[in-house]
């Protein structure tokens, strides 16, 4: 109950900007895309980090495979942005079990500025983006900005289930965290940092071989004495899972990951499924007068959460299916502990108790 009720204040606490003025003598940026693959909305999502209102600015593309269809995109960006420096790396060597990362590494060699903004291919942004996201990062006691994200449904039931578990789990998680001091966090949404702090804290390298390394990031940062600010600014991130399988296997995916970073606090995730899990108190409590009155008061602030959260346009299907979505969060935390294995894209991998990977022959579930 009182988990639910910090969930939604936490979200109506989030802090939104509504300046979009550039402050001036902002330092020049390099933003480094690693991509793989192209969905439906990479095109939009990619050109929203070359339309930026932003003095300087260059976007590195690094894509291993050379038959990949993203360098079309790419390039059709080169074409469009003549004024942007967009550069484009073909590189597919491989440093370390993460691939993304190994991208990573294989694109620094191009950057040309000192503060550097690391973010996902699936992100789309708006043109004040960049430098909402540089300015707290020129403090000097600021080692990682890093951002909130917003999952957008692209398609279908699933894609739907898919951005619910984002949006009224995961970030409002993100926000109880933020609001009562935490930050060890850090997300691929966005990782801004300064070069110099990226090499006190071992470089890209140090974290070559780590599944969770927009967390691991954070981390190493955070140990040499630099803190990790939340921006206000929101991304949005497209939802696009297609089938029951993708949806699950998307899931246990990042719990296993949390679980491999956070074991202690992973442990009484359970409390943050709260209908459900206040279904099952008020169930063994006999169905006494208090826990009927901490159920309703859940019930509430979890309809309130949902309202404050849920997608644009909202449909009578997006509200009647959230206890659904609730359910099945839950029935996935308890599955997470059965094995440490997970799919990431193509590869069969293991989640390490450090959070790096190894490779295994088969997943066992």
């Amino acid at each position: 109950m009182v988990y639910s009720v910090l969930a939604w204040l936490a979200v109506c606490a989030q802090a939104r900007s509504s300046s979009s003025s550039v402050p001036r003598d902002m330092p020049p940026v390099t933003i480094l895309k690693p991509l793989c693959g192209a969905e439906e909305e990479t095109y939009e999502c990619l050109r929203s980090f070359c339309d930026q209102r932003y003095p300087k600015f260059q976007v590195v593309f690094g894509i291993a495979d050379p038959a990949d269809p993203a360098i079309a995109i790419a390039q059709q960006l080169q074409v469009e942005f003549p004024e942007c420096d967009v550069q484009i790396v073909i590189d597919g060597r491989q440093h370390g079990s993460n691939r993304k990362v190994s991208n990573l590494i294989n694109m620094f060699p191009f950057a040309s500025h000192d503060f550097l903004v690391l973010s996902d291919s699936d992100v789309r942004v708006n043109s004040d983006y960049l430098s909402k996201v540089i300015e707290p990062l020129r403090e000097s006691d600021v080692g990682i900005v890093t951002c909130a994200y917003r999952g957008a449904a692209r398609r279908g039931f699933w894609s739907l289930l898919g951005s619910l578990f984002i949006n009224e789990w995961f970030m409002p998680s993100v926000n109880v965290a933020a609001l009562v001091g935490t930050r060890c966090f850090a997300f691929g949404s966005t990782i801004a940092i300064r070069r110099d702090a990226l090499n006190r804290a071992g470089g890209l390298g140090a974290i070559a071989n780590h599944l969770a390394d927009d967390y691991r990031l954070g981390e190493l940062t955070r140990g040499i004495g630099l803190r990790t600010v939340l921006s206000e600014v929101v991304v949005e991130v497209a939802v696009v899972e297609r089938t029951f399988s993708e949806l699950v296997g998307h899931e246990l995916r990042w719990l296993r990951t949390i679980r491999a970073v956070r074991p202690l606090e992973y442990s009484f995730c359970f409390v943050t499924f709260t209908i459900p899990a206040v279904l099952i108190a008020t169930l063994l409590s006999g169905g006494t007068a208090a826990a009927f009155s901490m159920l309703g008061t859940t019930a509430l602030a979890r309809v309130l959460l949902h309202l404050k959260t849920r997608q644009p346009n909202p449909t009578f299907l997006q509200f009647v299916i959230f206890p659904l979505r609730d359910v099945l969060s839950l029935m996935l935390w308890g599955w997470s502990f059965r094995t440490r294995n997970v799919r990431w894209r193509d590869h069969h991998v293991q989640v390490m108790r450090d959070g790096s990977v190894e490779s295994v022959v088969r997943i066992t579930s």
